[in-house]
């Protein structure tokens, strides 16, 4: 936060600002990887330890995201871009799961559903790693911390220092990331697809600051706050339940699932009242259908035992007692406002 953005012209402001301010940067900064793998299913909560080596990069990078967006006034599509360009920083420089055939040795053959050998990627796994990180390991978090602070929710809340500073952090969990991956699997993807991976990373990147900023509201319905949730958990719980096997099937239903949610979402955004609630509504249905699948699949790292489903259960009753907290607070907010 910057020095002009004092809230008050009382001498604690500045302090007291400060410590409401790194509240949701943790809270994003740890969320971010609690949804993205835990939430999920695929670490069990006897791995919850490794949540210090996986919040460098996940929150690291949802922070820098959500930072840049909020600077430059822009939104929601600027997020998702960018969550896109971080799904293809992670996947094809970190972990390299976009063309190692069998990434980590656990024969999972993720790129052979729909596989593209001109470029060496399974587009059902590179479409799936785009929904994965951009949807729920980026736009969720920031979604759900966002309501947790409503008279924040648009404005910066790291400072120049700040963000340098949590550039560091995120770079620090990228290289440990590629360390350990390439520790435990000795493979190395070609010079043409890093080269072919950083021009789409810098072109999403790049577009997601090409957005117009201001668009004029239109007249029109909007859902309420828990009818937003109730289309995102279903959308999120369909895209789940797609087999990869169907192959370019697979494909093909991803995709139709997300052109109609983001269609649905850009129609309804544009709308006069499309405001935090149904922001929350979203992060709120999204987190919930990784909550429930999570009792469904088994743990990608990690026996299978009691103590899976009981960190199931724990972790999607975190993630209800977060939905609560934040629509409380966007309540109270709106009824303050209305006063």
């Amino acid at each position: 936060m910057e020095e002009v953005e004092i809230l008050s012209p009382r001498s604690d402001a500045k302090p007291r600002m400060r410590k409401a301010t790194i509240a949701p940067v943790l809270g994003l900064f740890f969320l971010a990887p609690l949804v993205a793998e835990y939430l999920l299913g695929n670490l069990p909560i006897a791995l919850l330890p490794a949540l210090m080596v996986l919040a460098p990069l996940y929150g690291g990078g949802a922070i820098l995201i959500r930072e840049a967006v909020r600077r430059t006034g822009r939104g929601w599509p600027s997020i998702l871009l960018l969550g896109m360009a971080y799904a293809i920083f992670e996947e094809a420089f970190t972990t390299q799961s976009l063309f190692n055939p069998d990434y980590l040795s656990l024969k999972l053959g993720l790129l052979a559903p729909a596989f593209i050998p001109a470029l060496g990627i399974g587009a059902w796994w590179t479409l799936w790693m785009f929904n994965v990180h951009a949807i729920w390991s980026i736009m969720t978090p920031i979604a759900l911390v966002e309501a947790c602070v409503p008279d924040r929710a648009r404005k910066p809340w790291v400072g120049r220092k700040g963000l340098f500073v949590v550039g560091l952090i995120f770079t620090f969990g990228a290289v440990m990331s590629t360390i350990f991956g390439y520790k435990h699997d000795h493979y190395m993807a070609s010079v043409a697809q890093f080269i072919g991976a950083g021009i789409t990373t810098f072109l999403l990147a790049g577009s997601a600051f090409m957005i117009p900023k201001v668009r004029e509201a239109e007249a029109g319905w909007i859902p309420s706050m828990w009818v937003a949730c109730g289309i995102a958990l279903a959308f999120g719980s369909a895209a789940l339940f797609v087999p990869m096997k169907w192959g370019w099937g697979a494909v093909a239903a991803l995709a139709a699932l997300d052109f109609a949610a983001l269609w649905l979402i850009l129609v309804w955004s544009r709308r006069d009242g499309w405001g935090l609630k149904q922001q929350l509504g979203l992060g709120a249905g999204a987190a919930l259908a990784y909550g429930w699948h999570a009792f469904l699949q088994h743990p990608a790292v990690g026996a299978m035992n009691g103590s899976v489903r009981i960190g199931n259960a724990i972790f999607l009753t975190g993630a209800v007692a977060l939905i609560w907290f934040a629509a409380k607070r966007v309540n109270a907010m709106q009824t303050n406002s209305a006063k």
